[in-house]
């Protein structure tokens, strides 16, 4: 699958000289070639690196200096029968001082070029009214947009994707560089597609961090700073102090203020663990939250027992352990203690083994059955 890797895009793919379909398709397979992101990762370090140089202009005796020595270097002169005899340098010699010299100037030229291309500043909006399209402009780092009851607007994510922004949503772009590119959503519903690496696009919400994995989904944040993530295609993590949530396609998750991400669900669950869920995350639900969660958890709810053991005290743990474990045990090699102690390694093996019971299409009525759980 993976026989013809991207590497020699790597370069113009961070730098948004690729076509849509193109970055789309170098995208796909960083998301399966462990080879090609870990060269990706590198890039992305010398962007890094090249950002966090200062910005200083070179003197003007710096470049004299280059020049002076160039010429002195390259040639050495010397009169003979009265007339200037010029004699090259001993073939490695000129070699190597070449080389130091242009290696000096492509630093410095590169240095700027990858700082220009990783600041660019704008992003292209277009608002869209009930006619069609209308104003076109741009979206400066800083910048708050803001959609009234009757327009939408459709933002081009740098070259890494798109956002289409609801009615009566204001949002505000916080930060646009080679490695990171962050919205701030402060109410109203965007809905985001993604064709890039995991953790290059993230939305501020009052309540929560959304982290792109590579997907499409929703994101919709109340006045009161309450937000409603749905994922409808790949993965988002929701995060916040330390806390957080892996959402699939088909799930979904509610976060507060002050709370943070709640435990995730699949849009289809059953209300019954959907309520129990609401008073456990929110609520302080105790004990008999978490016994009707687990009585109304089904075989393919795992995503949310998953996540239950390290939001639960010690003695409640095992409870959830015993249910997980009943409709799909742990991998081989796992044992109840290290999965009781929070062991990050088998965790992590367990989810693994349960991921591929995680992957279903989106069901309708998914807001109506949530609005009930944030009234």
């Amino acid at each position: 699958m993976f026989g013809k890797h991207v590497k020699r895009d790597l370069s113009a793919y961070a730098h948004g000289e690729l076509s849509a379909e193109g970055a789309e398709r170098v995208a796909a397979h960083l998301g399966g070639c462990a080879a090609c992101r870990a060269e990706f990762e590198e890039v992305k370090t010398g962007i890094r690196l090249v950002e966090s140089l200062p910005q200083t202009k070179a003197p003007d005796a710096l470049w004299e200096a280059v020049e002076a020595g160039l010429a002195k270097e390259a040639w050495r002169g010397e009169r003979s029968s009265g007339r200037l005899v010029r004699r090259p340098l001993p073939r490695l010699a000129l070699s190597w001082r070449r080389a130091a010299a242009f290696a000096s100037v492509l630093l410095l030229a590169g240095a700027g070029w990858f700082y220009y291309r990783s600041t660019r500043p704008a992003w292209e909006v277009a608002r869209i009214d009930a006619a069609g399209v209308g104003e076109r402009g741009s979206l400066r780092v800083g910048d708050w947009l803001e959609t009234d009851t009757d327009e939408r607007a459709r933002v081009e994510v740098a070259n890494i994707g798109q956002v289409e922004v609801g009615p009566n949503t204001r949002l505000r772009l916080v930060e646009t560089r080679l490695t990171e590119h962050r919205l701030e959503l402060r109410r109203g519903t965007l809905s985001a597609r993604i064709y890039a690496p995991p953790r290059l696009f993230f939305v501020d919400t009052p309540s929560a961090v959304a982290a792109d994995l590579g997907c499409a989904y929703t994101l919709e944040v109340d006045d009161a700073g309450r937000g409603l993530l749905h994922v409808t295609s790949g993965w988002v993590a929701l995060e916040a102090a330390g806390r957080e949530s892996v959402v699939p396609a088909g799930a979904a998750c509610l976060t507060k203020p002050g709370a943070g991400p709640g435990t995730p669900f699949f849009v289809d669950a059953p209300d019954e663990l959907l309520s129990a869920l609401s008073r456990l995350d929110f609520e302080a639900g105790g004990p008999e939250a978490l016994e009707a969660a687990l009585a109304s958890a089904r075989p393919r709810d795992t995503l949310t027992l998953w996540h239950l053991l390290s939001r639960v005290g010690e003695p409640e743990r095992a409870r959830v352990y015993e249910r997980l474990a009943a409709i799909s045990p742990p991998p081989e090699g796992i044992t109840r203690e290290q999965i009781l102690s929070l062991d990050r390694d088998a965790l992590v093996a367990w989810k693994d083994d349960l991921e591929g019971a995680w992957t279903t299409e989106s069901l309708p009525g998914l807001r109506r059955t949530l609005r009930k759980l944030l009234q």
